[in-house]
């Protein structure tokens, strides 16, 4: 669906929306007619999946499970998670409760009582807004977790988060791979491990190069397209301002686009732009933002479908500790490589999975 997308230059959404053949969509016709021109051009082999039912167990058939999340309204990362964990879970005759806690433990204690009440409960997907560590509540102690976009310091539950190293690496690999030696890095906030893992896939790519990490370069932000209008005029104003930029977030880079313009310069002639995420603006920016897509949709998938072979297997012999790959959306912001198109293989969506020892 990603390539599909990307060739039909449209969102994962509407994709989605057009193959499910959705009543009540907003599409054009026209829209509907690329997409399943693209469908066609790439042989992508398109069949509605049916339902796996998941075995009962006991009297009463399992089909419920909880997904218990911090925070969904303020980003529309969390929103992509809960739909593909429902995708999941309703090909397997499951529905999905969402419960959104805010951090509030009277809360998420109300949510999980309520959850765990149910005789229909199949377990439980334990999400967070960012990425980070969690001591899940002693109310999840003995029922079928699985964590998303987080993980435990004992590690005792299966967890999926985003490969955020990796990505960082891919990005500034890529504005490398363009004929870039002197690239600015505009950064999250640094107490969040998003941001210190971005900055860490920078960092090793310049190494990898035999390219030092100059401090001049390195800006900390937060995530906002102020922040990246802010430090983009400032990495220009250095007396050997980047020939590259990469932002640690797409609203970064929309703010970094704008700051360019009013520089007088042209992206990517003058000077290259990368962002991270590949949210909806990033195909609407002039030009449009190579970036590195964030898998929400996937990781929600995951979470659901690794909870589910826990149940029917009763338990995990081993908890499953899985990054997922952050794969390149290439756009127009990077000028192709010397010699080739500088594209990345779509068929480039690996996982590291650490089995815990």
């Amino acid at each position: 669906m990603t390539d599909v997308a990307k060739l039909a230059g449209v969102s994962q959404s509407s994709v989605s929306l057009v193959l499910n053949n959705m009543t009540g969509a907003r599409i054009s016709e026209a829209t509907r007619q690329r997409v399943w021109e693209a469908v066609r051009a790439i042989g992508y082999q398109f069949e509605p999946r049916g339902h796996q039912p998941l075995p009962a167990s006991g009297p009463v058939p399992k089909t419920l499970i909880g997904y218990l999340v911090d925070e969904i309204s303020t980003s529309p990362h969390p929103v992509q998670s809960v739909d593909g964990a429902r995708e999941a879970a309703w090909e397997h005759d499951c529905v999905v409760a969402v419960h959104t806690t805010r951090s509030n433990p009277e809360l998420e204690a109300a949510s999980l009582a309520a959850l765990l009440a149910n005789p229909a409960l199949v377990g439980i997907v334990y999400s967070t807004i960012f990425t980070r560590k969690v001591e899940l509540p002693p109310l999840l102690d003995g029922i079928p977790t699985v964590l998303l976009n987080c993980t435990t310091a004992d590690r005792s539950r299966s967890s999926v988060i985003p490969g955020d190293v990796a990505g960082g690496h891919a990005a500034t690999e890529r504005l490398i791979r363009a004929g870039h030696s002197r690239i600015g890095f505009i950064n999250g906030e640094p107490w969040m491990d998003a941001a210190r893992d971005r900055y860490k896939g920078y960092r090793q790519a310049l190494a990898t190069a035999d390219l030092p990490v100059d401090p001049q370069m390195v800006r900390e932000g937060e995530w906002s397209p102020s922040s990246g209008y802010r430090h983009t005029r400032s990495l220009m104003s250095e007396p050997r301002p980047p020939t590259a930029i990469f932002c640690g977030n797409d609203l970064m880079a929309v703010g970094c686009l704008e700051a360019l313009k009013e520089l007088g310069l042209r992206v990517p002639d003058d000077i290259a732009v990368i962002g991270f995420d590949d949210q909806e603006i990033a195909q609407h920016t002039r030009p449009p933002l190579t970036t590195v897509l964030l898998p929400n949709y996937e990781m929600g998938r995951w979470a659901v479908e690794q909870l589910i072979s826990e149940v029917i297997q009763g338990r995990a012999p081993r908890p499953m500790q899985v990054k997922m790959d952050c794969p390149l959306v290439e756009r127009d912001t990077v000028p192709p490589v010397a010699g080739g198109s500088g594209t990345v293989d779509g068929d480039d969506a690996l996982m590291e999975e650490e089995m815990r020892g």
